[in-house]
């Protein structure tokens, strides 16, 4: 069963493509093993519209997702729940329209026609209202024992604890999968997700960040390009110092290192261990003066070899080794498997 959660921001067009696609691929997508939240809130193309006037100085998407969630915040949003009452579902779309069509005047942008929006979201509608879950709490409990949730994009993108304003609209961190579930459970494992090297897309302080060859490697290598805009992603060492501060506000318990491959062919290897301000070196995450730090640097050998192929830790090259446990005494907790490549046969189970 896969649910969407109440705190996600759902783009019925995206979803009815996305459905369909794997449908085409022969997998069944029914009812029984896709249910979506009717508290979610809706992305329409208007929202789409508005992101691509307002949101380009901070390196949106462009995809709706802050003006969408902009209008929950503001409580005149559009919720899955809405779609069953389709004379009151008109009337909050024409008078979100008429607000929208006059911000976009101000940005000297193209207004959007009433019967254009209104008409695709009929359309989507036919083909979301089967999935549409009312008590995701009951739903949630009885699979207790037996949950993955899955948050997007990082700690340094969220919107209270990351990198602002360089960040998204909501919580990817711990918090936001409780009020993404909407019901307490407790979370026995927390595992951090992250590169054996560290990128970031759009806009923002990155303080490892290679502007160099080494960077046009690892995006090459890693073939580091945005998921949904296909934007080329700004690419540096690892930080480490960050990504301890990401551990300490998720709880996090145990580590997936992935892309570990992509590093494979560098000869020599830097890891971020720490900030300093000024000359002088801080010993917290300085996440509101980020932008005035500059990172230490611990240098590594590179292990020089293909990694690709390898199933047992054992196998591993010594200084390959030696970068894992370096990252597991830093963050002070165990990297449970590391990737060294795209499919699942190529993660090494510690």
């Amino acid at each position: 069963m896969n649910l969407i959660g109440n705190n996600v921001i759902v783009d019925p067009s995206g979803l009815v493509k996305e459905i369909n696609e794997l449908q085409q691929n022969g997998i069944e997508i029914s009812s029984g093993n896709l249910a979506l939240s009717d508290r979610a809130h809706l992305t329409l193309a208007y929202h789409k519209k508005l992101d691509e006037a307002i949101g380009s100085g901070i390196g949106t998407t462009g995809r709706g997702i802050g003006p969408t969630i902009t209008d929950k915040s503001a409580r005149t949003g559009i919720r899955v729940f809405d779609l069953f009452d389709l004379n009151a579902l008109e009337k909050k779309v024409r008078d979100n329209l008429d607000l929208v069509n006059y911000f976009l005047d101000y940005y000297d942008a193209q207004n959007c026609e009433f019967s254009e929006i209104w008409d695709e979201l009929l359309e989507k509608r036919e083909k979301i209202l089967p999935f549409v879950c009312r008590d995701t709490k009951s739903l949630i409990l009885k699979n207790k024992g037996s949950l993955l949730f899955e948050g997007a994009q990082g700690t340094m993108l969220d919107i209270d604890l990351g990198t602002y304003p360089f960040v998204t609209s909501s919580n990817p961190t711990i918090g936001g999968a409780y009020t993404g579930a909407g019901v307490y459970v407790l979370f026995d494992r927390i595992i951090g997700v992250m590169k054996s090297y560290t990128t970031r897309v759009g806009n923002g302080v990155f303080p490892t960040e290679q502007c160099n060859k080494v960077g046009e490697r690892l995006r090459k290598r890693g073939n580091e390009f945005g998921t949904t805009t296909g934007r080329p992603r700004r690419c540096g060492w690892l930080d480490l110092f960050a990504a301890k501060y990401a551990v300490e506000v998720n709880g996090i318990n145990e580590i997936s290192l992935t892309k570990f491959d992509i590093l494979d062919k560098e000869k020599n290897i830097q890891v971020c261990v720490g900030y300093f301000i000024d000359g002088r070196t801080i010993d917290y995450f300085p996440i509101t003066k980020i932008q005035y730090c500059n990172p230490i640097y611990e240098t590594f050998s590179g292990w020089e070899t293909d990694t690709s192929k390898i199933k047992k830790p054992v196998d591993l090259p010594e200084n390959a080794r030696k970068y894992i446990e370096c990252v597991e005494d830093f963050l002070e907790v165990p990297v449970k498997r590391v990737g060294v490549g795209p499919r699942r046969d190529q993660i090494i189970e510690f």
